[in-house]
C-alpha cells in the first residue's frame, strides 16, 4: 500500500528523514481491526517524529500520521482516536499508553491497524477530512479548555500563537462555548483571521491585555511563558501542550506563580470519551474544524512544508 513515512531520523533536517513509496499492509494483532482511510491530517507531532522525538530509530521505517477518518471491515465510516493502550484493549493491562507512531505505524496511509476499541462512529454531519481534524489538536484544545482549564461560558482565555492546530481550535472551540477569547499571533494576518474566527481582539506576542484572564492555552512554549503567566488573574491557570519555541523560558515566573496561586496544568491528547464529546459537539453546533489545505497522500511533503515554516492557518489535510 501507498505511504508517507519516517525512512531516518534527522533532528536539523527532519524532512529529509521523509519518505513516500510503498508499505507492508498493516499487521492486524488479536483484538486489533483495519480502518480504511479517507482522510488524515497532519500535526506538530509528526514533524517531531522526523526528528526523532518519540520515535527510535529502530522502530524505523515508521508510517507517520496520528489522525484519521474512514471506513470499517464493515463499511461504516468512522474515526479513530489515536491513544493506544489508553484502555489495556488490545495491548494489554500493563503497556503504558502511546500515540500512534510512537510504536504502532500510522495513518499516513491506505490502510491502518488499530485496537477495535479505538474506533468511533464518525457523526453524519461531518466530512472525512472534517473528522480527520479532531483526534490530535482539536482534541488536545477540548481537554485543555473544558476538562483542564475547566472554563464555563463567560470566561476569559487567552490563546497563543494563533495559527497553530491546537491554538486554532481552542479560538473556535471557545468561543462556541460562550467564552471570551483573546488571541496572538506574530502574523498580522494570522491576527485578523483570529478575529474572524471569534477571538475579541488578537494582538502581537507580549502585548498587554484589556483584563486578566481566567485561562490561558499554551502550546508555544518558551517565547511567549512569560506572557502567559502575568496574562492570568490570581487563581486562574496556564494549560500547556507543547512547546515549539522551545521549552526552556528565559523567566519561570515562580514567584508570580505561587504569589498568585496560578495553576500550571500540562496536558496531553485526550480521552475517547472527549473525542466522543468533541465529535458531538461539532456535530450539534455546526463548529468546524479550520482546514488551511487539502492535499492528496502523494503531496504530503508539500503539507510536512507548510507546517515547518509555519505558512498555515489550521489543519492540513490528506486524502487517500
Amino acid at each position: 500500500m501507498f505511504a508517507a513515512y519516517a525512512a531516518s531520523i534527522d533532528r536539523d533536517q527532519p524532512l529529509n528523514g521523509l519518505e513516500l513509496g510503498e508499505r507492508p499492509d498493516p499487521e492486524v494483532r488479536p483484538g486489533w481491526t483495519t480502518v480504511t482511510v479517507e482522510a488524515a491530517s497532519i500535526n506538530h507531532h509528526d514533524l517531531w517524529s522526523l526528528r526523532g522525538v518519540g520515535l527510535g530509530q529502530e522502530s524505523l521505517p515508521m508510517i507517520l500520521g496520528c489522525d484519521a477518518a474512514g471506513r470499517d471491515e464493515d463499511g461504516n465510516e468512522v474515526v479513530v482516536h489515536s491513544v493506544i493502550g489508553q484502555s489495556g484493549h488490545g495491548v494489554g493491562p500493563r503497556e503504558p499508553r502511546s500515540i500512534l507512531t510512537e510504536r504502532y505505524q500510522g495513518t499516513f496511509a491506505e490502510r491502518v491497524a488499530v485496537p477495535a476499541w479505538n474506533v468511533l462512529p464518525k457523526p453524519k454531519e461531518l466530512s472525512f477530512a472534517e473528522a480527520a481534524c479532531l483526534p490530535t489538536a482539536w482534541l488536545t484544545a477540548y481537554r485543555m479548555l473544558f476538562t483542564n482549564a475547566n472554563v464555563r461560558p463567560g470566561d476569559s482565555v487567552l490563546v497563543q500563537g494563533a495559527g497553530g492546530g491546537v491554538a486554532t481550535a481552542a479560538i473556535v472551540l471557545a468561543r462556541a462555548a460562550g467564552l471570551r477569547v483573546y488571541a496572538t499571533s506574530r502574523d498580522e494576518a494570522k491576527r485578523v483571521r483570529a478575529v474572524e474566527l471569534g477571538a475579541l481582539e488578537a494582538y502581537e506576542p507580549g502585548a498587554r491585555l484589556p483584563q486578566r484572564v481566567d485561562a490561558v492555552i499554551e502550546t508555544v512554549g518558551a517565547a511567549t511563558w512569560s506572557h502567559s503567566v502575568k496574562a492570568l488573574r490570581p487563581g486562574g491557570t496556564l494549560v500547556i501542550s507543547g512547546a515549539t519555541s522551545g521549552p526552556s523560558p528565559k523567566a519561570a515566573e515562580l514567584n508570580r506563580i505561587f504569589f498568585l496561586e496560578l495553576k500550571v496544568v500540562g496536558s496531553t491528547m485526550g480521552t475517547k470519551d472527549e473525542l466522543e464529546g468533541l465529535l458531538h459537539f461539532c456535530a450539534t453546533t455546526g463548529v468546524r474544524p479550520v482546514i488551511d489545505s487539502v492535499l492528496p497522500l502523494d503531496r504530503a511533503r508539500e503539507g510536512f512544508e507548510k507546517m515547518s515554516r509555519g505558512d498555515l492557518f489550521g489543519k492540513v489535510v490528506l486524502t487517500v
